[in-house]
């Protein structure tokens, strides 16, 4: 049997290299994309080791001609792309008011534009094998309930459950499905990143913000990414083969004010 072929964007930490090294150990050959190639050597060496197949492609994303040239690199490499996660994104903490429009100008870029792209170029290869195909978004449970301080990210993530609706309507004539998952709090450098700023804007403790939203899981821990790489196996394969549409949380019961 041919080997199945996927592209997960924003692979070199955090919930993309979770889902690549998921992907590899289910059985897939993987490209992994991101800004950095030393983080990206970082996750292929990993997947290798393991006796997995994987490939790297630096660019950023939220230009459309890179994701061209990633699905091209899939196609001469590879000759055929069975699953797109459009996974790569980043987070702004401040007020709607207070953030900058370079700031705003940048999470869109790369958390929406960057999906459009991958939905404008992922179908054409996918339709090369008539095997259908799996394009799967990052939104997050800021997609679902508006987050303080987070209003942008949110705006992004509210945005990526319209594509993915409107999207699997268009693709589904093509067997392709259009799925997202929404991660809650993910034990990841962004997170880091989000708690330290709460911290200087709203003058509370480091650690705090984080513990506070990890105090309001069901479940009474914080994520992993492979808690995120799990639902994305599954939407990946045959087993979802009847599911698209869906922005499926993955978040451990957040209890939501």
């Amino acid at each position: 049997m041919t080997k199945k072929v996927a592209i997960i964007t924003g692979g070199g930490q955090g919930i993309g290299e979770g889902i690549a090294l998921r992907l590899a150990k289910d059985g897939y050959s993987v490209i992994i994309n991101g800004r950095t190639q030393s983080k990206l050597d970082k996750v292929a060496d990993k997947i290798k080791a393991a006796g997995g197949t994987a490939a790297t492609f630096a660019g950023d994303v939220s230009d459309r001609l890179v994701n061209e040239k990633l699905i091209e690199k899939a196609d001469s490499e590879f000759g055929r792309l069975d699953v797109f996660v459009a996974n790569a994104g980043i987070d702004w903490v401040d007020t709607v008011e207070g953030t900058p429009q370079e700031a705003v100008d940048n999470v869109l870029n790369i958390n929406l534009k960057s999906q459009i792209w991958a939905l404008q170029t992922a179908p054409k290869l996918m339709r090369k094998t008539n095997d259908g195909g799996s394009i799967i978004l990052a939104s997050s449970i800021a997609g679902m309930e508006g987050f303080e301080m987070l209003g942008i990210y949110s705006a992004t993530k509210f945005a990526t459950r319209g594509l993915v609706q409107a999207s699997a309507k268009e693709l589904a004539v093509d067997k392709i499905r259009v799925n997202a998952y929404n991660p809650g709090i993910v034990l990841t450098p962004m997170w880091d990143e989000i708690d330290a700023r709460f911290s200087e804007r709203k003058n509370v403790p480091l650690g705090s913000t984080r513990q506070a939203f990890i105090d309001g899981i069901l479940l009474g821990r914080g994520e992993e990414p492979e808690d995120v790489a799990k639902l994305v196996s599954f939407l990946s394969g045959s087993e979802s083969d009847y599911i698209t549409g869906q922005s499926i949380a993955v978040d451990g019961g957040i209890k939501f004010s």
